[in-house]
């Protein structure tokens, strides 16, 4: 069954589920946030699985925190996870004036200065929970849309669900593993929110992430050399009083250098850098550390 004919079909909660979205989306920031809290200690006993892979990362990845301390941060980063689904609701519901005011954007000059050249752009991040929300925001900022990477779901209703919400904002939605499409979108000049900071069990390096060896995607310095597209760092978090910080840097200096598994190790550092700004922000919940070097035994249970 096509996305087209389920939607008509089957699909029963895409209008309802359309409608609390927009009432969601237009939620003062204040109340959003709260709601996020709420909705954490709500469906905290239904996330078992994922609290345990987010311990398991915190451990290995802050192994001088005491107890207490990882505790602390494994709750606010269900809670920072969990406020994500609403920050991306938003993000993909809101009308703009309900995002007026909501981020402060440095670095616009270097994607400017790009867009002169006439090149794509690959911005560079990482998985953060909001970060689709910072990608519009960002393209608001330019008065032009960015276009996303996304991974496609398998069910039909909830992919027709997503994608159409993701294309109200923007300019096009590439699916994770079209790389045709991504080097397409670049070469024609597009901006392209992108993150290779999840495991990859190919065309990898083992490269250490908060001192742990992980499985990091090496293709990227070959994706922009292909599509002659500039890579430009994008990282972004949201503050304590609610507003998203967004930051785009230049190319980091004497980046790519040929050597994918240098080059990885530059961008896994530079991630980490960031996140341990607001370690709670990050997307833990993901088994980041899944694929092993040869003869390491698994880490998650």
């Amino acid at each position: 069954m096509t996305i087209e004919r389920a939607a008509g079909a089957r699909c029963w909660f895409v209008a309802p589920a359309n409608l609390i979205a927009s009432a969601v989306a237009r939620l003062p920031q204040r109340a959003l946030l709260l709601f996020g809290s709420f909705t954490t200690w709500l469906l905290w006993p239904l996330l078992g699985k994922r609290r345990r892979y987010a311990a398991t990362n915190i451990a290995l990845c802050f192994p001088a925190l005491d107890d207490r301390a990882r505790a602390r941060l494994l709750r606010d980063t269900l809670r920072a996870t969990v406020t994500g689904m609403f920050e991306l609701v938003r993000g993909w519901y809101a009308p703009a004036q309900a995002l007026r005011g909501l981020a402060d954007v440095q670095g616009l000059e270097h994607v400017r200065a790009a867009r002169a050249q006439g090149r794509g752009i690959l911005l560079f991040g990482g998985h953060i929970p909001h970060s689709e929300l910072c990608a519009r925001l960002l393209g608001d900022a330019l008065g032009e849309r960015v276009t996303i990477v996304a991974r496609r779901n398998n069910d039909p209703c909830i992919e027709h669900l997503l994608d159409t919400a993701r294309r109200r904002v923007f300019a096009d939605v590439i699916g994770k593993k079209d790389v045709r499409g991504l080097l397409r979108t670049l070469s024609r000049g597009g901006i392209v929110a992108y993150s290779a900071d999840q495991d990859f069990n190919y065309q990898n390096a083992f490269v250490p992430f908060f001192g742990v060896q992980a499985a990091t995607l090496t293709a990227t310095p070959d994706l922009a050399r292909r599509s002659n597209a500039v890579v430009l760092p994008f990282w972004f978090h949201r503050d304590v009083a609610g507003r998203y910080q967004l930051r785009v840097e230049p190319t980091w200096e004497g980046w790519p250098t040929g050597d994918p598994a240098q080059d990885a190790a530059r961008y896994m550092a530079e991630l980490e850098a960031v996140v341990r700004r607001n370690p709670e922000q990050y997307l833990w919940v993901h088994r980041r550390f899944k694929t092993r070097p040869p003869g390491e035994p698994g880490l998650y249970r």
